[in-house]
């Protein structure tokens, strides 16, 4: 029989940080992991930080793109790099769900990723340090497939254990949390580098942050390994492919989680938008390392002072999380395109779009949050496992296809990109309000 803790130090930070007088009242999970809950709060929390601040130090859309550059590889292997890293990661988790559905403990699928993520970002590291050219690019690309893949891994296990240790209305200011610390870690990289020298080497800056980002996923696997996690439901894992493409059907007999995936996908703007904010500032102001760096800065400071917000907010709302994070997104793009179309002389000024880059930041930080908030309440049990497994595929299989018709993007300037994504925004918005609440 398991040990119950005793209320100690633990149990008051808890009560302090979730605000109640029972730290231990829990909702939707069961009693034995009821006993564990403040325990586990503060594993899951350090073990989100640590995540997240090697998803600063090994961005695509920032650090790697920069990397293929800087080894000389062909520019064109740079567009593969978000289809690569977000639908890796997502597409293949129908069948990840169907495995990870097998075992009544599934903390140690979440442990497996974080190494493999680990040695994948450790191989970009060294193959960054060592090759040139079209060797070193194709490999990079390769090793993002493994790190993709093995998130993939990670996802669909750190919903599940966070709906069995963690109750309701305490999900989301964790994952808050979590993002907040991690931005303020990613703060520090964004001023050096912005701060960074004339002269100093960016290669081994870069290298040495992937090598960071790889230590940082080997003790997130360590933390993840201590949560206290009881045996839950394995039914359905029988034939994986078979599980997995009849659970496809939730899409077509489940009307509040087809209305979800709709929404997820329609505000998928806020991501795809971001890296165009970039284009408009590098064909305005030119590039080198300082600004790359200010862009992180801004990108840090947006989540660290905005994601706590969110996650309070959410633990209240999800869906209303959702609306105003999408309201603000479509918003913040129509005002971007319309001061990079006109002759305002805000287009022309240094900080425009490093100012409105971190308030793109505060709006995904909100509809990350949201949506990761919203589906862990919408359903308990394998439930949830096929919930998140379904929507990542879908979603996936989205982004992958806005990959391959990035040619297309030619043909439109970025600002009328950044003005079609907009208005996905403000659609995703409209369907945000017919969702049902979940809290």
């Amino acid at each position: 029989m398991e040990h119950v803790p005793e209320p100690g130090r633990l149990d008051r930070m808890y009560q302090a940080i979730v605000d109640e007088e029972d730290a231990r009242a829990c909702t939707d999970i069961s009693d034995d992991a009821c006993q564990y809950v403040p325990r586990n709060f503060f594993l899951i929390g350090a073990c989100q930080t640590l995540s997240n601040l090697g998803d600063h130090l090994a961005n695509p859309k920032t650090v790697l793109a920069w990397l293929l550059g800087a080894v000389g590889a062909p520019a064109s292997l740079v567009a593969l790099l978000v289809p690569i890293r977000e639908s890796g990661s997502m597409i293949p988790q129908l069948v990840i769900g169907s495995f990870v559905r097998r075992l009544p403990r599934r903390k140690m699928v979440w442990v497996a990723g974080a190494v493999l993520q680990a040695a994948a970002v450790l191989g970009i590291g060294l193959v960054a340090a060592s090759l040139v050219g079209r060797t070193a690019g194709w490999l990079i690309i390769l090793l993002l497939a493994m790190f993709s893949l093995s998130r993939g891994l990670n996802s669909v296990a750190s919903k599940d254990v966070l709906g069995k240790t963690i109750p309701k209305r305490r999900r989301g200011r964790l994952s808050g949390f979590g993002a907040t610390a991690s931005g303020c870690a990613a703060i520090v990289v964004g001023l050096y580098m912005g701060m960074a020298q004339e002269g100093s080497d960016p290669t081994r800056f870069y290298v040495t942050l992937l090598i960071a980002a790889a230590v940082l996923w080997v003790v997130a696997g360590f933390v993840y390994a201590n949560i206290q996690e009881f045996a839950g439901e394995t039914a359905g894992g029988a034939n994986a492919l078979f599980e997995a493409v009849k659970r496809l059907d939730l899409l077509r007999t489940d009307r509040d989680f087809r209305r979800f995936v709709i929404t997820r996908a329609l505000l998928l703007c806020s991501a795809l938008s971001a890296p165009y904010y970039v284009v408009l500032a590098q064909q305005t102001h030119g590039t080198d390392l300082k600004s790359l760096g200010w862009f992180i800065l801004a990108n840090a400071l947006a989540t660290s002072l905005s994601a706590s917000f969110w996650g309070i907010m959410a633990d209240v709302s999800s869906r209303r999380v959702l609306l105003a994070a999408a309201v603000w997104a479509a918003v913040l793009g129509l005002g971007v395109f319309a001061v990079s179309t006109l002759d305002s002389p805000l287009r022309d000024w240094t900080w425009t779009y490093p100012i409105a880059f971190f308030l793109l930041g505060i709006a995904h930080s909100g509809v990350r949050i949201g949506r990761k908030t919203y589906i862990v309440d919408m359903a308990g049990g394998n439930r949830r496992t096929d919930y998140v497994a379904v929507s990542n595929t879908v979603i996936g299989v989205i982004l992958l296809l806005t990959g391959l018709l990035a040619p297309l993007s030619s043909h439109v300037t970025p600002a009328g990109i950044i003005l079609l994504l907009s208005i996905c925004g403000l659609i995703g918005a409209l369907t945000c309000v017919t969702l049902p609440e979940t809290e």
